[in-house]
């Protein structure tokens, strides 16, 4: 007579990945591992868990994620080691924090704790600022509230005849810029010149005062109290998301050092909240320095940076 078993008390079916690493040594299908990932992320609500499921699985392995279909079998450890990154960025951990690295335009950094993580909207003021080089020889940019380097970096390795300059005031985010830099000049990129400093400080880069081409910013502009995703909360530093009330207490400064930095026909591109499609360029356009002021929106339609141009002298 077989003992009567409560089905409220009953364990739960093992899932394909946990009844394959039964078979201790047997190689497993990578396919099976993903798909569990791709379960635990959704039931976390991670916003894309099949991509960070194959980004994780990729990052493991060192293949790109579109070669994952040629690694049909993996490893019983493979398996246990990419159940415990999944485990970690079901808990919000960013996904460039698991996998050390975060693109942007031509350029990969390095990421982790105590650095503000590049993303992908970032990569449309990199491609106007670039586009508004052509035609200058040996031009001077600048990047303000440089962070990881990216914009930066993004400049120096898409022209490597410019003289690039970038500016942050937080010392754990220059550490991360400059182990960038050291890595993109090992690599046999051109150099970027790391400087400390405030853009609220009149002094700060005093030696380019109307001399730049180009002024980048990719600031920090969220408005206090506004509700952003655990990744953000919990792992980007404060004071590189976050900036007053209203959010715009750093664009001001940036404003202000952008019209002294550039020379008269200089451009300046700085990227800003979505609540601020009018705001910023109302800022720019307060300056008589600055003319042609534009609001660009993201690939989602959203306002996302504002450009102008330093007025000719004779304007």
């Amino acid at each position: 007579m077989s003992e009567f078993v409560d089905p409220a008390q009953a364990p739960a079916a093992p899932s394909a990945a946990q009844e394959g690493s039964k078979l201790s040594g047997v190689r497993q299908p990578l396919r099976l591992a993903i798909l569990e990932a791709e379960r635990v992320l959704s039931a976390a609500g991670v916003a894309s868990p099949r991509a960070d499921a194959e980004l994780l699985a990729a990052h493991l392995l060192g293949v790109e994620r579109t070669k994952l279909m040629m690694v049909p079998l993996v490893d019983p450890p493979v398996v246990e080691a990419l159940q415990d990154l999944v485990r970690r960025r079901a808990a919000r951990v960013p996904l460039q924090h698991l996998t050390g690295s975060a693109a942007l335009g031509p350029v990969r950094l390095s990421v982790g704790p105590g650095v503000f993580v590049p993303r992908p909207e970032t990569e449309l003021l990199l491609e106007w600022g670039l586009a508004a080089l052509d035609g200058l020889e040996s031009p001077r940019v600048v990047d303000l509230c440089t962070g990881s380097g990216a914009l930066a970096l993004g400049v120096a390795a898409s022209r490597p005849d410019a003289q690039v300059h970038a500016v942050d005031n937080d010392p754990g985010a220059l550490g991360w810029a400059r182990r960038n830099v050291d890595e993109q000049v090992a690599a046999g990129a051109a150099p970027v010149r790391l400087v400390t400093g405030d853009v609220g400080d009149p002094g700060v880069l005093a030696e380019l005062d109307g001399r730049v081409d180009l002024v980048l910013c990719n600031p920090p502009y969220v408005p206090e109290g506004t509700p952003v995703p655990l990744e953000v909360r919990n792992h980007d530093p404060h004071g590189a998301v976050f900036a007053g009330r209203d959010g715009l207490d750093v664009v001001r400064h940036v404003v202000a050092c952008a019209a002294r930095l550039l020379r008269p026909g200089g451009v300046f591109a700085i990227e800003h909240d979505d609540t601020h499609g009018g705001s910023v360029p109302a800022l720019l356009s307060a300056r008589r320095s600055f003319t042609e002021v534009v609001d660009h929106q993201d690939l989602a339609g959203r306002p996302r940076f504002a450009t102008a141009r330093r007025r000719d002298a004779a304007g």
